[in-house]
Order: C-alpha cells, then structure tokens, then sequence
C-alpha cells in the first residue's frame, strides 16, 4: 500500500510540517492514530472543512485511525485564529447541538465501524477543569514572549485580543497532550491558520508524554482570482442539505473557475492523480467535462451517488451536457450515467386519460403541474414568452393541449422559465 504521506503530498495537502521525512517514515511502518479539530460554531460543516476531512479519508484508507475532535469545550472561548475580531458566545446547549449535528455529517465521509474512525469531544476533559491547576501545571510550560510572536495574534492585536482568546493555544495544546495520553495520538492535522497552535501542541506533548509526536497543515484553499474558495455570493455552501440544496452545491463546482480543476480533482475527488492531471490539462470546451466529474463526485461525497446522479441529469438536462458521447475517458461513476436517462431525473405528473378527455387547457395544464401558482400567473407567464412546450415557445394562452401534443413515450415536458420542468405523463 502506498505511503499516505506520499499522496497527501503527491495531491496537494501538505503545506507545513514539523518532521517530513520523520512523519514520512512514521505512516509507513504500520498504523498510527491521528486526529483534526472541528470548531461547532455552526450547526453543519461548509466546503471550508472538506479539505481536511479528505486527508483524513486518505489517511483512513492507508489504515491509519483518524479521531475528529469535536470542540465542544474550546468553542467556549473560541479560536481566535483568522479572525479579526472576537467570536459571539454562544451557549453551552448551541454548542452541544452543533456538536451532534456535526458528528452526523462527518459519518458521511468517514468509516466509524467498530476500531476505526472515532469522534472525541474535547468538553469530556477541558469542561472540569481547574483554573488554577490548570495555569501551574500547561501555563507554567508557555512563554507569552514566544506565544506574542505568532501571527494570529499580532493580527489580533493591532485592535483588542482578550486573555480569554489569548489562552486558546493552551487548550488546543492541551488536546493533543490528552490525545495522545488516552489514545497514543501521534499526528495532529489542521488548516494553514492553525499553525501555531499546532507547533504548541507538539512541543506540549513532547514535554509532558516523552514521546515523539508531529503536526502538519493543510494550505488555504483560494479561487483562482485569490478570493477565499467555497464562499458564493450568497454566502457559505453547506454540507447540510436543507442550508445549501443539493442541485445547487453540485452547481457550485459544476461553476469553478477552469484554472482550478485540476487541483481540486486532487483535492476533492479519488481519482488516479494520471487521470486528474490529464482532466485538468483538458483545454475548453472539454474542460466543462472535467466539471462535471468534479461536480458528481464531490457531490456523491456528501450526498449519496443517487443524490448526485439525480442533480448531474438535472444541471445538464437544463444547460446541456458536456460530453453527451462519453468520448472523454474517465473511471468517475458518472460515466455510468447515461445522457437518455436525463428526463427520468426531472419530476412528473401522470394525468388519465379519463381525465385528459379531448384537451386540457394551457393554464390549467401549468397549474396542475405546479408548474405556475394560478391561471393569471400561467397566462402572463405564456404571454411574457417563459412557457415552453419542449424547446417551442408556446404565445397563445388559449391554447389546448391534446395527445396528438404527445410523444410516442406518452409524455410532453413542460417548462416555466429557464429552470423548472415538469414531464406530464398520459396515462
């Protein structure tokens, strides 16, 4: 089995290390355990945790034990790390249900059978403890002379930092430690921000365990134009189906920028690395292919193959599809879906024929599709030139629809505007 430090580098993941060659060495003689925090400042994750959620699933794949460290004890202060400005409070019960919310969400990436992947809470150990046992026994090991130099912390104090968010780095220094201690932890991951915090901790556990442990940081995910990736105008694309709807994260990476593809394949798809550089290097139109693949798989992810399959056929059942021959190659899922299959994906409504009689009415037809609220607003719909029969505009609001209007599958797709479709089905 090939070096799970080898394929984080090899796609893209590594950006600091405190030992390569020994972290290196270290995952290559047999499992290790390994953990990445989770702040539950929010009730789901965003696109923003994918990156380290992926190498956890390549570590994972490797053999190793991943433990993702919910922080329902650090969120009571929260990290100050990245931030401008101090973050709201929240309640212990916000917190606590964050918490549950996000273990649900991580359980879609990560294998938590029995031995394997496991979720840690770090309010289980950091809630109870003392205040002044704490400041003698971690305070006493840090140098506020070496914590003042750290980055985060110059940034915070060109306006006002607060002891409470100044004390962060000691109790996500003091995870590791009792990682480590409980569950011969030896790895701590994060984002390219957590740097500092992560440096703590290694020197921490080194100090207090007398074991030699590493940390590594993932780099900060940027859009091509060096705008922060997985922000839209509309804000942050969520994990959570009912904040950010299935079709419309499939469209977000269906929509990235061409010179981002090929990393993002790497980052957030299982593909060979051959065929990711090959897709990447695919010059426009083709490049949209690649999209597509990246948009499924991405999308299959963190909803489900027939979640994504079904947001594939409807995104290109309405803007067309890259590649409807299958002449792009691929070992992606997605070729399995067949371009034919396109309508299957798009709702229907079965009318009898009993019911269908010699016609039914355009505007009645739309509202009984749910396709229009009434019949005023079918009719200034057909007459503002936004209802298609097909690819026909339809201009006559007095026009009946009849079965000679019919396929000879029996069906007729009905359209409002760019993007709702409904098939009616004679039955």
């Amino acid at each position: 089995m090939q070096n799970a430090w080898d394929i984080l580098v090899e796609r893209g993941f590594v950006y600091q290390s405190t030992d390569a060659v020994a972290m290196q060495k270290m995952l290559g003689e047999g499992p290790q355990t390994f953990y990445v925090g989770f702040d539950p400042t929010g009730n789901s994750l965003h696109i923003g945790h994918l990156l380290p959620i992926m190498a956890m699933r390549w570590l994972q794949k490797c053999g190793h034990r991943p433990l993702a460290l919910v922080g329902g004890g650090t969120a009571m202060i929260g990290d100050p790390s990245g931030k401008m400005e101090a973050r709201p409070i929240m309640t212990v019960e916000t917190i606590d249900n964050n918490v549950e919310c996000i273990k649900s969400q991580l359980a879609r990436f990560l294998d938590f059978g029995d031995g394997k992947a496991q979720i840690v809470n770090n309010a289980e150990w950091l809630r109870d403890v003392k205040f002044l046992d704490f400041l003698r026994d971690i305070g006493s090991l840090f140098s506020v002379n070496k914590m003042l130099t750290a980055e985060s912390v110059k940034l915070r104090l060109q306006n006002t930092l607060s002891f409470l968010e100044f004390s962060y780095p000691l109790l996500q220094a003091f995870d590791f430690n009792h990682l480590c201690k409980d569950f011969n932890c030896k790895f701590e991951f994060g984002g390219q921000d957590q740097w500092g915090n992560i440096v703590a901790g290694v020197d921490l556990t080194r100090r207090l365990q007398q074991k030699e442990v590493f940390g590594a940081t993932f780099p900060l995910l940027l859009k091509a134009d060096g705008t922060k990736f997985g922000k839209t105008a509309g804000g942050a694309v969520w994990l959570d189906a009912s904040r950010t709807a299935p079709f419309e994260y499939y469209q977000f990476w269906r929509n990235v920028d061409d010179g981002d593809v090929q990393k993002l394949l790497g980052y957030f798809t299982a593909l060979p690395m051959d065929e990711v550089r090959r897709l990447g290097a695919l010059p426009s139109p083709e490049i949209n292919r690649a999209k597509e693949i990246l948009a499924y798989e991405a999308t299959a992810l963190a909803h489900g193959p027939e979640v994504a399959a079904q947001a594939y056929l409807a995104a290109c059942t309405q803007f067309g599809f890259a590649d409807p021959e299958g002449k792009i190659e691929t070992s992606s899922e997605v070729a399995k879906i067949s371009a034919a299959s396109a309508n299957d994906a798009i709702p229907a409504i079965t009318v009898s024929e009993a019911e269908f009689g010699d016609g039914i009415g355009l505007l009645t037809l739309m509202v009984q599709a749910g396709l229009c609220a009434s019949n005023g607003e079918a009719r200034r719909l057909v007459q503002g030139g936004g209802c298609y029969l097909g690819e026909t505009r339809l201009q006559d609001p007095k026009m009946v629809i009849t079965k000679a209007d019919f396929a000879e599958n029996r069906e007729i797709m009905l359209r409002a505007g760019k993007k709702n479709r409904k098939r009616v089905i004679l039955g």
